[in-house]
């Protein structure tokens, strides 16, 4: 099984638009999606304010490639949060179980 692990940082002043587009639309996306095991969502805490974070066990590198492509170690975002992100990395890992 393959761990991704998303973080993004928002733009200053977008945190609340950010805030609502992870619960309402990203989270539930996540969750799902084809292939993925299981979705660890995090929201910010006070001395990170502006990041957010998705923990992902994929079921194999095939299922994330499914759903990202050939390309799965390039932080894709849908184009309704690109204006509200400064940055956005992107690891993954082999889980160990």
């Amino acid at each position: 099984m393959i761990m991704r692990i998303f973080q993004v940082t928002v733009r200053p002043g977008k945190e609340a638009e950010f805030s609502e587009f992870f619960h309402e639309t990203a989270i539930p996306l996540m969750k799902n999606t084809e292939g993925i095991v299981e979705v660890l969502p995090g929201a910010p805490r006070s001395e990170t304010p502006r990041e957010f974070s998705f923990v992902m066990v994929w079921r194999s590198l095939d299922a994330l490639k499914a759903f990202v492509g050939e390309d799965y170690n390039s932080p894709h975002i849908d184009p309704a949060e690109a204006e509200l992100v400064e940055s956005r990395t992107i690891k993954h890992y082999d889980l160990v179980e």
